[in-house]
């Protein structure tokens, strides 16, 4: 789909790690894609990444989304849950096993502080999980909003445990 505004450039993290967790984040990336107001510009590659917190689990199948979107962030966040929803997501254990985690990194350069959303993501520059695969499909010379660059953030944070695997 192209949207005839163009829309606002934003970044969005796509996690698994239950019920075939490589199927579950390539129908999450057709979802998203599919929403109204919502048009993929790319999708890095796969990466399998150890689980933060809980080590009682399976490792992650993580990747990055690039999308113009002419949805209002909290729209575009609700649209996020819902998808989440139809994987079944359930929200029982803070860092645990999930069917499926989608995350609104990035909008435009907006610093967005709501009860229900944070943007950039708070936990962006720690992540090599979302780090690494962002740098795939990032705009040369990115600049996060209120955390510098991006090649900055990469040096700061080790790949450890990430590995990027072919799909």
């Amino acid at each position: 789909m192209i949207l005839s505004s163009g829309g606002v450039e934003a970044y969005i993290g796509l996690g698994s790690n239950l019920d075939n967790p490589v199927e579950q984040v390539s129908r999450a990336r057709q979802a998203i894609a599919a929403l109204p107001g919502v048009a993929e510009i790319a999708c890095s590659p796969l990466y399998r990444s150890l689980p933060v917190g809980p080590q009682d689990q399976p490792d992650y199948i993580n990747a990055v989304m690039r999308i113009a979107t002419e949805l209002p962030p909290l729209d575009l966040l609700s649209q996020l849950q819902q998808i989440e929803n139809q994987h079944g997501r359930k929200r029982i254990v803070r860092w645990g096993a999930r069917t499926l985690d989608l995350d609104l990194l990035l909008y435009g350069q907006q610093i967005i502080n709501e009860p229900t959303l944070i943007v950039p993501h708070q936990e962006l520059a720690k992540r090599g999980f979302v780090l690494y695969p962002l740098a795939d499909v990032a705009v040369a010379d990115m600049q996060i909003p209120g955390l510098g660059s991006l090649s900055e953030l990469l040096q700061a944070c080790p790949a450890d445990g990430l590995h990027k695997i072919a799909a």
